[in-house]
């Protein structure tokens, strides 16, 4: 056998490898909102794909008792005004922060509708940082290279359903290079739905 056999198959293992990896890195950015939650107070569960695959979302980790919480305006203002473009803001309460958020569901609910009017899809508690964070906020972190520093942090996903920017907290949802990220994000075409 010649003495540069080990070096090919080494080679093309490592080549196998990396494809591998490439192909396992793609269908994770593809299948970022292939993840089911509840809505809040809810009891069936839904998938973030089946139900707003095709729409550019802006995902946030909200807290009914933070210094940010009056966000919820902005956010329900964005929600109101793109919606019919193929938009909504989907909100994931998290008391991950200073344990800022109600531990009762329902309470979260009436707070957000009766103090804010929040219209837009709000989700079961979840947590959004650490060992116990979902893996749609795990890979919203990979993916961005910053997982949430606080409670209000943005996600803005495309309609191909890949992350096109992340907002920290202080970053309002109406500041004009938010605003001007989801109406470029509205342009792009919706992808056509497989078979």
């Amino acid at each position: 056998m010649p003495a540069f056999a080990p070096r090919i198959r080494r080679t093309a293992a490592v080549a196998a490898v990396s494809l591998l990896l490439v192909a396992g890195l793609a269908s994770a950015a593809g299948s970022l909102l292939d993840r089911s939650f509840r809505p809040l107070a809810g009891k069936q569960a839904i998938n973030l794909r089946s139900q707003y695959g095709g729409q550019v979302l802006l995902l946030v980790n909200t807290a009914s008792k933070c210094g940010f919480t009056p966000q919820f305006e902005a956010l329900e203002g964005l929600h109101a005004k793109y919606k019919g473009q193929g938009f909504a803001v989907l909100g994931f309460p998290s008391g991950d922060f200073k344990a800022q958020e109600f531990e009762d569901e329902k309470q979260i609910q009436e707070f957000c509708t009766l103090t804010y009017g929040v219209k837009f899809p709000m989700f079961e508690k979840v947590h959004v940082v650490g060992d116990q964070a979902t893996p749609l906020y795990r890979d919203l972190a990979s993916t961005a290279g910053e997982a949430p520093k606080w409670n209000f942090h943005k996600y803005l996903i495309g309609r191909d359903g890949k992350l096109i920017a992340s907002y920290g907290s202080k970053v309002k949802p109406d500041d004009p290079t938010v605003v001007a990220a989801i109406e470029a994000a509205l342009k792009a075409p919706r992808p056509k739905k497989a078979g």
